[in-house]
């Protein structure tokens, strides 16, 4: 009875969607994400999620630049993490992270949002620290 509680209060989170981009000394590279901007949607994230689409994910936004903190507790997917500024650039990346751990992941440095990809992706297009999210819900001081 519990494991179905879990699954009605998983799927009572709703989710808006989107486009981004993110820029890169390669190219423009174009993903469908899902955005958690309220505290139930960022507490829920990709949670209990058996699979993504390789160019979707989900971007989390917060009001104020901060040093943001995720962990991987019932998330079931390696992810690559994006740790992004105000001003669209990526400050910090934490590729490849271990599904189900509870260690804490830190964006390093003072960031607004974060974006989750499949674990690989940022690899796999060349994302690298510096280069930058175009997002226009990326929320501005």
């Amino acid at each position: 009875m519990v494991a179905s509680s879990s699954v009605r209060a998983q799927d009572a989170i709703e989710f808006g969607r989107a486009s981004l981009v993110i820029e890169t000394s390669e190219g423009a590279h174009s993903f469908d994400v899902e955005v958690a901007e309220s505290d139930a949607q960022r507490t829920r994230g990709l949670m209990f999620r058996n699979e993504m689409a390789p160019d979707a994910g989900m971007i989390f936004l917060y009001r104020r630049d901060r040093i943001l903190t995720m962990w991987m507790a019932n998330t079931y997917l390696p992810l690559d993490m994006l740790f992004i500024a105000a001003d669209g650039q990526i400050v910090h990346i934490a590729e490849n992270t271990i599904p189900l751990s509870r260690a804490t992941i830190s964006s390093r440095r003072r960031a607004r949002a974060v974006l989750e990809l499949n674990a690989g992706t940022a690899s796999r297009l060349d994302i690298s620290v510096g280069d930058r999210v175009v997002f226009d819900g990326l929320p501005r001081q």
